[in-house]
């Protein structure tokens, strides 16, 4: 789909502006006030592999302001960690090793570890369109499409009637290449005080991921150990700034 060109639409008179949408979302999931209670997350739930069989649990750690760790336990394959420190961003797995991000996938991996995103939208996308209606699961919704300062646009859809975020399409950045992909939201609950989703579908490649939020817990204390990078990454990191490497 050519977002680009929806992009560079103008707002159709008989729809609400793209920022509208956005502030109502803060509203409809708490409000301003109630994002900036917030300082950290742990978030806890199950994995699942749609059709292939395969299962995993995740735990997701979030801290104030762009600090985030995630851990997938995979059912035979094992463990993939990623995170950011708010400088580096990597990756760490049984199946492709180490790996510092770099270029647009770094600028999408630290996008998404700002905390309270939703209440920063005008640091993140500075360009914003409402591009039309669309239906979700056969829920009316508006359609906007946000413009990253640094990365590639993404199509937001968000409910007419709940204002809460029900879907995404964009394209993300991999080692692999670029690769189209959609997002799911439903089963929103509060999570420290906000409604967040706690159901969250992503299909991409082929593949079909289903991810179950169990348990949060909001400003609970986060050793700042748990975002430091680990040995194979700072490994990497003092390779790529050693002189026999910037020649």
């Amino acid at each position: 789909m050519a977002v680009g060109a929806l992009a560079a639409q103008s707002t159709p008179a008989d729809l609400p502006k793209a920022e509208t949408i956005l502030d109502r979302y803060v509203e409809a999931t708490g409000g301003k006030a109630a994002y900036e209670q917030r300082h950290s997350e742990v978030a806890t739930g199950t994995i699942e592999m749609v059709g292939a069989g395969v299962t995993g649990t995740i735990a997701d750690y979030r801290s104030a302001p762009d600090k985030a760790y995630t851990e997938l336990d995979v059912n035979g394959v094992g463990k993939i960690q990623a995170g950011s420190n708010g400088e580096v961003a990597w990756e760490l797995s049984a199946l492709q090793g180490p790996r510092v991000k770099s270029g647009d996938e770094k600028a999408d991996a630290m996008r998404d570890s700002i905390f309270n995103g939703p209440i920063r939208w005008r640091e993140i996308y500075p360009k914003v369109v409402t591009a039309g209606s669309a239906t979700v699961d056969g829920e009316d919704c508006y359609k906007v499409v946000a413009t990253p300062k640094d990365s590639k646009p993404e199509t937001q859809y968000y409910s007419k009637k709940s204002g809460l975020l029900l879907k995404t399409e964009g394209i993300q950045i991999t080692s692999m290449g670029e690769i189209p992909v959609e997002e799911t939201m439903s089963n929103y609950k509060d999570a420290g005080g906000i409604l967040a989703p706690y159901t969250i579908t992503q299909k991409g490649a082929g593949q079909e991921m289903k991810v179950e939020i169990q348990n949060v817990k909001v400003n609970t204390e986060i050793p700042a150990s748990r975002f430091d990078l680990p040995a194979e990454i700072k490994e990497l990191v003092a390779k790529s700034k050693s002189p026999a490497q910037s020649k």
